[in-house]
C-alpha cells in the first residue's frame, strides 16, 4: 500500500443509515462479530465482550440473545460466545458475490512462501480500502484482515496510478499541497513499473530502530500501538527509480489486480518491513506482480 499515517491506519468505517448518521445498535452488532471473529478458535465470555465492545452488561447481552436466536452466534454451557454456523452461511453467500477472495488465495500463498514474507489482499468497496485475506502475521499491527482505510491520499497509491485523468487529478486534489509533485512523480512511476512501495525515511532509521526495540518490549498494548502509529508516521512516500540503492527500508510492496474492464479492484501486498538491497525488492516486487496478474487473469475467464 502507501504511506498512511497513525489517524488514517487506525481509522474504521461505522455503518450509516441512507441519511449519513451513525447506526448505533448496527454498530453494535457489528463490533460484536469483528471481535468474535478475531478470536475464532476461543469461547468468550459476556464479561470480556464487555470490554471489547464498551457495551452495557444490559446491551450486550440483548446483542447477542438476538444473534445466537439467529444463528449467528453460539452460546455454549458455560455461558461464553463464539461464531456460530448461521453466520458462515452469509459468508459463503458473500464469498460467491465476491471471487477475488479465494481466487487470490493460491497466489498469495505461493507468493509468502516463496519470499517467507506476510502478505494480504486489499480490495475497493467504494471511496475505503478493506483487508481481506492475510496471509502470515505482517510485524505493522494495523495490517489485518478488516482494516478499512479511506480511499485518499497518500494511501492506495496503486489503486489510482491507473486511473483516468480526471478520476487521479480528483485524488491528487485531496493531498496535501506540499505533497502533491512528488505522488504526481511517483503515480507515473508505479504505472511504468507496475507496483508501489511503502517506504521508511532513511534518515529516521535510528529512531525507527529505537521505537522498534521498544514496541517489542514488555509494554502494555496502548503503549505498544502507539509505538507503532508512531513508527507508521514516519514512512514517506515510495521511491522513485533513481532513489533506489544497496540498502533500502521497505515495509510493503503492492501491486494492482485489474478487473476484466480494465479497472483496478484490488491489490496484493507483500509485507516484507525490513532493508532490502535493490535487486532483491525488485525480485519481490516482480513476484508480487505475477501474484496479481495471476488472480487478474482468472477474474478474465
Amino acid at each position: 500500500m502507501s504511506e498512511i499515517s497513525s489517524a488514517t491506519a487506525l481509522s474504521e468505517t461505522a455503518p450509516t443509515s441512507e441519511s449519513g448518521a451513525v447506526s448505533p445498535p448496527t454498530r453494535r452488532v457489528v463490533q460484536t462479530i469483528e471481535l468474535l471473529s478475531r478470536h475464532p478458535a476461543e469461547h468468550l465470555s459476556l464479561a470480556r465482550i464487555i470490554r471489547g465492545t464498551g457495551m452495557s452488561r444490559a446491551t450486550a447481552h440483548a446483542v447477542l440473545t438476538q444473534l445466537t436466536g439467529e444463528g449467528w452466534t453460539i452460546r455454549d454451557e458455560d455461558g461464553n460466545y463464539c461464531l456460530g454456523l448461521g453466520l458462515m452461511t452469509v459468508a459463503r453467500r458473500a464469498e460467491a458475490a465476491f471471487p477475488i477472495r479465494s481466487l487470490a488465495a493460491d497466489a498469495m500463498r505461493e507468493l509468502a512462501q516463496a519470499h517467507q514474507v506476510p502478505a494480504f489482499l486489499a480490495e475497493r468497496e467504494q471511496n475505503s480500502i478493506l483487508i481481506t485475506e492475510m496471509i502470515g502475521t505482517p510485524s505493522v499491527h494495523w495490517m489485518r484482515a478488516g482494516r478499512r482505510m479511506p480511499f485518499a491520499p497518500p494511501v492506495c497509491r496503486e489503486f489510482i496510478a491507473w486511473a483516468p485523468e480526471p478520476a487521479r487529478r480528483q485524488w491528487l486534489a485531496g493531498a496535501e499541497p506540499a505533497h502533491r509533485p512528488r505522488l504526481n512523480a511517483v503515480l507515473d512511476a508505479i504505472r511504468t513499473r507496475g507496483y508501489a512501495v511503502e517506504r521508511l525515511a532513511d534518515d529516521s532509521t535510528p529512531m525507527l530502530e529505537a521505537l522498534a526495540a521498544l514496541r517489542h518490549s514488555p509494554v502494555t498494548d496502548p503503549l505498544r500501538h502507539r509505538l507503532s502509529a508512531m513508527i507508521t508516521e514516519l514512512i514517506t512516500i515510495d521511491y522513485l527509480p533513481d532513489e533506489l540503492g544497496e540498502d533500502n527500508a521497505v515495509v510493503s510492496v503492492s501491486a494492482p489486480v485489474f478487473s476484466p474492464d480494465g479497472t483496478v479492484i484490488a491489490s496484493i501486498v507483500a509485507c516484507p518491513d525490513t532493508h532490502l538491497p535493490a535487486a532483491r525488492l525488485r525480485d519481490l516486487a516482480a513476484a508480487t506482480v505475477t501474484a496479481a496478474s495471476t488472480v487478474g487473469t482468472a477474474l478474465r475467464r
